[in-house]
């Protein structure tokens, strides 16, 4: 299913749904992100807001985007912080809507659905201040290779999102082309069973 379409429908059960992979990616990004300091934040894929909540409380600026109408309204409807802003628009695009720097950008279950992941980081690494932090979590490439993908279910029937399978390798690789120094990975398992695939992989980089 085209991926804007899937999500706008989406967006009326994506938080109450059974949803392993959207539960243990807060958990994720709550325990990475505990400890690192930052005052502006670019959540790019702030959804319906499960992580900008929380974010808001760490954080004196945070600006909110996504290219799904449906779902960034719940997250608006969710934040009471005042210097919390969201914008409506898709990242394969220019990044017309910011020219300010950031010292923290997320993504968050985001770049499975973006094919060119250069272009991310470049543009990234525009938007950053020196010593940025870059975090992004993503359905482990493990899931992936076995078949896993976003979906979910409407009265229609199982709904898959399109997708794109991108390696640890290549996270990697985009990273050290624009300067962005890795400084944490972890792997995320389905009630920390690490005797099965990992569901979520996390990745830290800062801005060297």
């Amino acid at each position: 299913m085209n991926i804007k379409e899937a999500y706008q429908i989406w967006s009326e059960q994506y938080d109450t749904n059974d949803n392993k992979t959207r539960d243990l990616e807060s958990v994720a990004l709550q325990a990475t992100l505990s400890n690192i300091k930052f005052d502006k934040v670019i959540e790019f894929g702030c959804g319906t807001g499960k992580n900008t909540v929380w974010l808001e409380q760490k954080a004196k600026q945070l600006l909110g985007v996504d290219f799904s109408e449906a779902m960034i309204s719940q997250a608006i409807n969710k934040s009471t912080a005042p210097n919390t802003k969201f914008i409506l628009a898709d990242i394969n695009e220019p990044w017309s809507f910011t020219n300010e720097q950031y010292d923290l950008v997320t993504y968050s279950l985001v770049l499975e659905h973006i094919e060119d992941l250069d272009t991310i980081f470049k543009k990234a690494c525009q938007i950053t201040t020196e010593h940025a932090y870059l975090y992004m979590s993503e359905l482990h490439p493990f899931k992936q290779y076995a078949g896993s993908k976003a979906r979910f279910t409407t009265e229609a029937g199982e709904q898959i999102v399109t997708c794109f399978t991108h390696n640890i390798s290549d996270f990697l690789n985009a990273a050290k082309k624009y300067n962005f120094e890795l400084k944490l990975l972890e792997e995320w398992f389905d009630n920390d069973d690490k005797t099965n695939i990992p569901r979520i992989l996390t990745l830290l980089f800062q801005k060297k």
